[in-house]
């Protein structure tokens, strides 16, 4: 009876691989953006269910409903809503119009928090519109390259992570040639407006998320394939260890909770195929289900399970790629 088992296991867990791969590629849904907009990075949902909010180029963020669609909801600058800041190429039109790299709703408050790549961290009113700047340095060092963010969803305090102090987002290649390890992983108090480092010496740290009960933020590093869990409470509050070494063998990007679960969903991409994948892991790093990704999303941001689809986010795409699990 064991002989037999052990023949069939791996015959099952290779056919649900297989599965994977090919629901994704049968039961893809795609929500184009408007024109010329591209690249919805990550995504924010909100409280009532109804609809999600996305940062593209150019520096605008999208609220969609199904109602109404995509509408224009904030951005990052004065220029951002002008056909200039859609017109220009990346960087150029970050430096001048801003790019959300990260979002993430105050469930509590209904303010909109942004990490943009180059302008520093923002903050959206529920009504929308500009941007507020909440800060652009800490300690005198102006932030180089933001990208991760996520709000503590049991004190409004607001995470975010830098991928470098040397590079930019847009010199990635750099970033992994020479394995940069000069990220860091930030905190915002919104009570006392006051901006701390948390982590140093971080490798690529693309995404970060909080735990549904807030004690803890992991932090994923893609140029060191690791995933750090920084503790918030509890005994070993303020220090960290890693959460999960290279799961499934994939360089991990971004990061997400889903919902009060206890467990992760990571965007990555597998080292040894350089192909894409995500991955479900549980409270102890450990890999629950991994779907392969079509080629359509090589530029895999993000995904956010909510409602029961994934959400895939993306650096270049004009649409919001949806998964129904």
């Amino acid at each position: 009876m064991m002989s037999s088992l052990s023949t069939i296991s791996p015959l099952l867990l290779l056919l649900s691989l297989l599965w994977a791969v090919i629901s994704v590629d049968a039961s893809f849904q795609r929500l184009p953006l408007p024109i010329p907009m591209s690249g919805p990075q990550t995504f924010a949902f909100t409280s009532t269910g109804k609809g999600f909010y996305t940062g593209v180029s150019g520096g605008t963020i999208l609220k969609y409903t199904p109602d109404k669609g995509f509408v224009s909801f904030a951005h990052i600058t004065e220029s951002s809503d002008s056909l200039l800041c859609y017109g220009l190429q990346e960087p150029i039109s970050s430096e001048k119009c801003g790019r959300p790299a990260g979002i993430a709703l105050n469930e509590k408050t209904g303010d909109l928090y942004v990490a943009d790549a180059l302008l520093g961290l923002h903050v959206v009113s529920p009504a929308g519109g500009l941007a507020v700047k909440i800060a652009d340095s800490v300690d005198g060092k102006p932030f180089k390259s933001l990208n991760g963010l996520d709000v503590d969803p049991t004190t409004g305090i607001v995470y975010f992570t830098s991928l470098s102090s040397r590079f930019s987002a847009y010199q990635m290649h750099l970033l992994l040639y020479l394995k940069d390890a000069t990220g860091k992983l930030y905190k915002y108090d919104p009570s006392t407006k006051a901006v701390t480092v948390l982590m140093e010496g971080l490798g690529g740290s693309a995404g970060c998320t909080v735990s549904s009960d807030g004690s803890f933020v992991l932090v994923s590093q893609f140029t060191k394939d690791n995933i750090k869990k920084y503790w918030i409470k509890g005994p070993k509050a303020g220090s960290s260890e890693d959460f999960s070494n290279s799961p499934s063998r994939l360089r991990p990007s971004s990061i997400r909770r889903i919902g009060s679960t206890g467990n992760f969903w990571i965007a990555a991409v597998q080292r040894l195929t350089n192909q894409t994948a995500v991955v479900k892991v549980n409270s102890n790093g450990e890999v629950i289900q991994r779907i392969y990704v079509p080629l359509l999303l090589n530029f895999l941001s993000d995904v956010n399970e909510f409602d029961s689809s994934l959400y895939f986010g993306t650096l270049t795409a004009r649409n919001v790629g949806i998964f129904k699990l």
